[in-house]
């Protein structure tokens, strides 16, 4: 890929790395690959050899993601906020034959790999000593990279990713919100994360645009940055644009010139309309880690009419919801199929012949319904789900409902036991900063008024923070082990 970027537009602005001003054209992207591939070769690194990395985002991340595709070797971007402990668990069965880091993640690379390589001093060492031209890469059905899935139900596994599903990702996520060689995007969500990598960052690149390479989130820089009028198109998750509204940086954007989507979880609708109100039509998405990862967008026509939808399935994704005929409204478990989905995880086969039913279909464990339309809502995840009194309760649903409270920030919620119902409803909100009048009697109430009686939560707490994927997914594991029920 890197090579033949760097045929079609050799000077161009690949990256913008905003942490040492240096401007990377797709040209000496090409040629630094080419010298890390060699120099990992000289360590004895060649293909199917498993390198971690841990490191902030840097424009030099895709110089060596590159390089491995040029050589075979398969990069594991490692979570730099686990412990030690925790990345020797996930990474037992990859086999490390090595690990880049950066030098804030020196002592934890060392902790983790049988060998560290340094991102400030060999990697750099070898870009400006130089490496020959190569030409070539491995097929695009290999596996290229390694991510680990976000783990909110507990197990992380390695999820395989492919050349194949880059391009597929490239083109699903590319038409549906317009990228072009004039598009300018920015890169601050981890890159041991698909959207760290996948939304924008690789897209943008395979179309010959930019991206500023932010070491990590900051929101106020980044409505800084949002502000000079220089970002086309922009993604972020929930927790991204909720403290955007809280910020008073997010009135000195011009919004209306921003392309915006949102992944990772619905967008609650009072924070849609926030942006709305201010000149951007925020676009739910949805897609996973196995497939690469963009599946549904909502398009910006309907975005303001069919609010708490993902959109539609777009175009090289093959979507069936079960026990539903194909493209009839109803409501079941989400089933993909195409050359985004994933192969597979590695070194896991077990987990990999259970994601797929026999006729190729990725079981994703995710409840939609399809309206007339054929526009998607994603219902709730089939695990979260549980059973009061004989009923079925999605904690999304009533999550929707806390959000709509003037006072409530995030909502989360989950099943508990019950010597009653068998089990009921433990709701945990996250408060407006200063909001008022609000306490756990209140909410429910305010539940009450809007569901049925089994759906409103047993018990609500208010809490400061809620423990969080990476990405920003809360642990909901975590919250039960708060109560003791786990």
């Amino acid at each position: 890929m890197a090579q033949k970027r760097a045929e079609l537009t050799p000077g161009g602005i690949a990256f913008r790395d905003a942490a040492t001003g240096r401007d990377w054209s797709f040209g000496q992207l090409n040629e630094a690959a080419d010298a890390v591939a060699e120099g990992l070769e000289s360590m004895g690194l060649g293909e199917g050899d498993r390198l971690g990395i841990l490191c902030f985002n840097r424009a030099d991340f895709f110089v060596v993601l590159f390089a491995c595709q040029k050589t075979g070797i398969i990069l594991c971007p490692l979570n730099w906020r686990e412990p030690a402990v925790q990345l020797g668990v996930m990474t037992e069965g990859l086999g490390l034959s090595a690990v880049l880091h950066d030098t804030d993640h020196a002592a934890l690379a060392a902790r983790v790999g049988p060998v560290t390589i340094s991102l400030d001093g060999d990697v750099a060492r070898w870009i400006d000593s130089g490496g020959r031209a190569r030409r070539g890469q491995i097929p695009a059905d290999r596996p290229w990279y390694l991510l680990f899935t976000s783990g909110t139900t507990g197990q992380a596994r390695a999820v395989i990713q492919t050349a194949r599903m880059a391009w597929a990702n490239a083109v699903n996520i590319g038409q549906a919100v317009g990228l072009t060689a004039a598009a300018r995007t920015v890169n601050f969500l981890p890159l041991f994360h698909t959207a760290g990598i996948n939304l924008y960052t690789l897209p943008v690149f395979l179309n010959g645009a930019v991206s500023t390479i932010l070491p990590r989130f900051d929101a106020a820089g980044l409505l800084r940055l949002l502000g000079t009028g220089g970002i086309t198109h922009f993604f972020g998750v929930p927790a991204i644009y909720q403290a955007f509204s809280l910020d008073p940086g997010v009135d000195r954007v011009d919004w209306s010139g921003v392309s915006c989507a949102c992944g990772g979880a619905p967008l609650p609708e009072p924070l849609i309309r926030f942006f709305a109100d201010r000149g951007a039509h925020v676009l739910n998405g949805c897609g996973l880690t196995e497939t690469g990862p963009t599946v549904f967008l909502m398009d910006a026509a309907q975005a303001a009419h069919k609010i708490g939808s993902v959109g539609q399935a777009q175009i090289l994704t093959e979507v069936r919801l079960a026990g539903v005929p194909d493209g009839q409204p109803g409501q079941g478990e989400v089933l993909l199929r195409g050359p985004g989905v994933t192969p597979g995880y590695y070194g896991d086969a077990r987990a990999t012949e259970a994601a797929f039913d026999p006729d190729g279909w990725l079981r994703t464990g995710d409840i939609a319904r399809r309206d007339q339309d054929g526009y998607f809502y994603i219902v709730d995840r089939i695990k979260d789900m549980f059973i009061s009194g004989g009923e079925n309760v999605y904690p999304a649903e009533v999550e929707r409902v806390l959000h709509g409270h003037p006072a409530v920030l995030e909502a989360a919620v989950i099943g508990v036991p019950d010597a009653r119902w068998g089990e009921v409803g433990a709701g945990f909100v996250i408060l407006r900063p200063g909001a008022a009048g609000a306490d756990p009697d209140s909410l429910r109430l305010w539940c009450r008024e809007r569901l049925a009686g089994y759906k409103v939560p047993a018990t609500l707490r208010v809490v400061e923070d809620f423990p969080r994927t990476a990405s920003g997914k809360i642990r909901k594991p975590e919250l039960r082990k708060v109560l003791s029920y786990a």
